[in-house]
């Protein structure tokens, strides 16, 4: 679990490291990384503005490309059982009707394990054995040189009060998609895919098949519910102005237009109706276009926000820190900028091209109008899963190898 610590012991933990490292924020990337240091012998300080673990929780689709972090983390075992396997994806027109079932098993299977987990039993598993954080705390600027990509940063707690400096070899940005660490970075222009959509996070009890997932693609809505551990993760989505009336209005709205919802779907749209503040999710994504920068590293969101259309955002945020995780393993300080960089080289074009692949099925997904709604059917009775994830499963089926790089830049340091 997470261990609210003061910000003290956490620095005095990592006096005699061979690497200081700072992570702010302590959400999957952030957290997956700090896990990974602590497992090489650091003692990496993590930070979370958040004054509590009160974050509202979603359900997450993991693919096989995050296996190999759990199983360097020695909790793989810990992860399957925390999560539910994802084996099919069914496909609902936008008048209710099961328009086609695919297998991801199939699909993805020869590389690992499609897992469907919620948010907080993820963190849980990941900090199954204990993972300090100072809660209420975050930076408000990093400056002066550093050997690495860091500096020395300047902490504040609630209500922005200063509570002190200290110096490391890096500092890593990873606070999610509404980053605060992007400006204290100077990232520079934020690329944003802004849908005009959003949609409620709510849960509801499973009915039926434990391992399907199923979207009903609307006119003018969108439905999806995934399952969990025991659970169906739930999520209804339209456009900003027709969710002004709330979730109980525009759910007997959806109700009132499909003709065959079946009792799965309908139970997932009672949860949202009857959900006491269900979460609202605004559909839009982030990026930058360096992560690497003079006085930090960018991670996860913060580095390239997802639209969760492709089911990819924390699986490409856990690969992210597996990866650097792997290539900082035994560094110098004075290693740094040039691990960073190939870190950067491999990784940001297969993110950036995940993030491509989610913007585009979100410009299919994302429409209304009856005529619309009918084009996409027919094409999506003629393609398959495979094709629609095809550049995701190309992304899964070739992993980057951390010893490659590694020796590669061994290589060009010679």
């Amino acid at each position: 679990m997470l261990i609210d610590t003061p910000l003290a012991n956490q620095l005095g933990a990592q006096r005699d490291d061979r690497l200081r490292v700072l992570i702010v924020g302590a959400g999957v990337a952030g957290t997956t990384l700090a896990q990974l240091l602590r497992r090489d012998g650091l003692h990496p300080a993590l930070v979370d503005r958040m004054p509590a673990f009160d974050h509202p929780g979603y359900m997450l689709a993991l693919m096989p490309l995050v296996d190999q972090a759990f199983i360097d983390l020695g909790i793989h075992d810990e992860y399957l059982a925390a999560g539910t396997p994802m084996a099919r994806y069914a496909f609902r027109s936008h008048r209710g009707k099961t328009l086609r079932t695919d297998s991801m098993s199939e699909l993805l299977g020869a590389y690992g394990d499609s897992l469907g987990i919620s948010r907080e039993a993820l963190i849980e598993v990941l900090t199954h054995d204990g993972c300090p954080v100072t809660l209420g705390t975050t930076v408000d600027a990093v400056t002066g040189a550093a050997r690495g990509a860091g500096g020395t940063a300047r902490f504040v707690g609630r209500e922005g009060r200063a509570i002190g400096e200290a110096s490391f070899d890096l500092v890593v940005g990873a606070d999610g998609i509404r980053s605060r660490m992007r400006d204290v970075l100077g990232a520079g222009p934020l690329d944003v895919a802004r849908t005009g959509w959003s949609g409620w996070v709510a849960w509801a009890d499973e009915r039926g098949d434990s391992a399907l997932g199923e979207e009903l693609w609307g006119d003018g809505f969108f439905l999806g519910a995934y399952p969990v551990k025991g659970r169906l993760g739930v999520f209804l989505g339209g456009p900003d102005a027709d969710l002004a009336g709330g979730p109980t209005a525009f759910a007997a709205s959806v109700r009132s237009r499909v003709d065959d919802i079946g009792p799965r779907l309908d139970e997932a749209l009672a949860a949202v109706a009857a959900a006491p503040d269900p979460y609202l999710w605004r559909l839009e994504d982030a990026g930058v276009a360096h992560w690497v920068l003079p006085h930090g590293v960018l991670l996860g969101d913060a580095a390239a926000g997802f639209l969760p259309t492709a089911g990819i955002g924390a699986g490409m945020a856990i690969e992210s820190a597996w990866l650097m995780g792997r290539m900082l393993a035994g560094a110098a300080p004075d290693a740094l900028p040039g691990l960073l960089a190939a870190w950067e080289r491999a990784e940001r074009p297969r993110v950036e091209a995940a993030q491509a692949n989610s913007r585009v099925l979100a410009r299919l997904m994302f429409r209304r109008g009856r005529l619309t709604a009918w084009l996409r059917e027919t094409t999506m009775r003629m393609l398959s899963v495979q094709s629609v994830l095809g550049p995701i499963v190309r992304l899964v089926a070739a992993r980057p190898d951390p010893e490659a790089l590694l020796a590669a830049q061994q290589a060009r340091m010679r």
